[in-house]
């Protein structure tokens, strides 16, 4: 068994804010004995074009800051970050989108940089943002976890393509925003996720914030088990919620239904 809390925080543009919060998810996180605390996508700061002006490297202070709550605490991290140093883009280059993997003792263990970018919608997150091209999967917490961060959830491909690397959770980070259907796939879209690949899923969301405008954030970070129950729904509201990942349900379930062993499209069909 492995603790792992689901850390939906709102998200304001000042990543000092931002940091602050995430000391405070992270205490209360390690007072319910958590190993792992998943936070949101784009943690530093919130969306828009903005982010190149406060995208910071993973050695700047926001990164920094969390992995010396994260050693003090003894608490694993993920959390989204802006990078700056992509190519392309208008005034000087993109940055990153990256999730971030600090272990217990405080090291940066893994770097995942999105590789499909939010150009939906009537969004152009490719405007200002660089992908990445190679799917991560981190060592953390006695775990293997895959990482994902939003838009992402909507190809499966990269989905299994964690399962081959040897993933034994997912990890999905998001800043999902309102708009038409978009709560509903995003429920969806998760437990598809976990139901294909009998895998189970953390996904965590921003939490709405009342003092800004934009429409990014709606919660609702979810925890779904391999055969694609729902265990915990966080709903709109902050919160931080702290539940067990049982692996050995993972085994039993591929026994039942042992899916990734029938799959016949696809390089690697061996189940790590």
């Amino acid at each position: 068994m492995t603790s792992i809390a689901l850390c939906q925080i709102p998200v304001d543009h000042d990543p000092s804010v931002n940091l602050g919060r995430v000391r405070e998810a992270l205490a209360a996180a390690a007072a319910r004995g958590s190993e792992l605390a998943v936070f949101p996508e784009a943690t530093l700061t919130r969306y828009g074009k903005r982010v190149s002006e406060t995208a910071q490297p993973l050695d700047g202070p926001f990164v920094t800051g969390m992995a010396k709550a994260a050693r003090e605490l003894g608490v694993a991290v993920v959390a989204g970050v802006f990078e700056p140093g992509g190519p392309g883009g208008a005034g000087g280059g993109r940055v990153h989108n990256t999730a971030v993997v600090i272990d217990g003792a405080g090291e940066l263990v893994a770097a995942y940089r999105k590789i499909h970018l939010f150009d939906s919608f009537g969004a152009r997150e490719s405007e200002y943002v660089a992908p990445g091209a190679t799917p991560v999967v981190a060592e953390v917490a006695g775990l293997r976890v895959g990482l994902i961060t939003c838009y992402d959830v909507r190809f499966p491909e990269l989905a299994r393509a964690l399962v081959d690397r040897g993933a034994e959770v997912f990890a999905v980070i998001a800043a999902w925003g309102s708009g038409p259907m978009k709560e509903e796939h995003w429920a969806t879209l998760v437990r598809a996720r976990a139901i294909e690949n009998t895998m189970w899923t953390v996904a965590v969301g921003q939490a709405p914030n009342p003092s800004v405008s934009d429409a990014f954030g709606i919660g609702r970070s979810m925890l779904v088990d391999p055969l694609g129950v729902v265990r915990a729904d966080l709903g709109p509201a902050p919160a931080v919620h702290v539940a067990q990942i049982d692996r050995e349900l993972t085994a039993s379930t591929r026994l039942i239904v042992p899916s990734l062993e029938h799959r016949v499209l696809g390089v690697d069909t061996t189940v790590k």
